[in-house]
């Protein structure tokens, strides 16, 4: 009996520390930044991008993101798409230049994975980088850690 209560209070425990951690926005570690709020994950010239946990946070859930087509070019810092939630409308910009290879074409049935997963099945684009050099302007996860909180000062 013992056991069990313990057991239930380690979950209860576990349950509320979870929650808890949730407010706030969570930041991975071998991924690459930029100020608008877009994650990317390079691996050689490729590179995966998707907006971060910060970001679909303040927009809240996601209905629907707007996708560019394979083949399309990006450019550092402009725009490709967008993600629409309840509040807002917001562009998505690409941290790197490129071509469009792949798109995450799960997200036109479920929009809402950029909310539940944005670093792993909420991704939005993979390019082929033309530039792979560019990653080097990003901030990684300490500085961007640190922009967040600065940028939410403000608010």
């Amino acid at each position: 009996m013992a056991s069990k209560l313990w057991a239930s209070r380690a979950a209860s425990y576990l349950k509320i520390s979870l929650s808890f951690n949730r407010a706030f926005s969570s930041v991975v570690k071998d991924l690459k930044y930029a100020d608008s709020h877009e994650w990317v994950k390079v691996n050689g010239t490729s590179a995966t991008v998707g907006i971060t946990d910060h970001a679909q946070d303040h927009l809240g859930d996601v209905v629907y993101v707007e996708l560019p087509e394979v083949g399309t070019s990006v450019k550092q810092g402009s725009s490709f798409g967008a993600v629409e939630s309840v509040k807002a409308t917001s562009d998505i910009n690409s941290p790197v230049s490129g071509k469009v290879v792949e798109v995450n074409s799960e997200l036109s049935d479920s929009p809402g994975l950029v909310n539940a997963s944005p670093y792993e099945n909420g991704w939005i684009i993979k390019v082929e980088m033309s530039d792979s050099g560019e990653v080097n302007s990003l901030m990684d996860s300490e500085k961007y850690t640190k922009f967040c909180e600065e940028e939410d000062a403000k608010h």
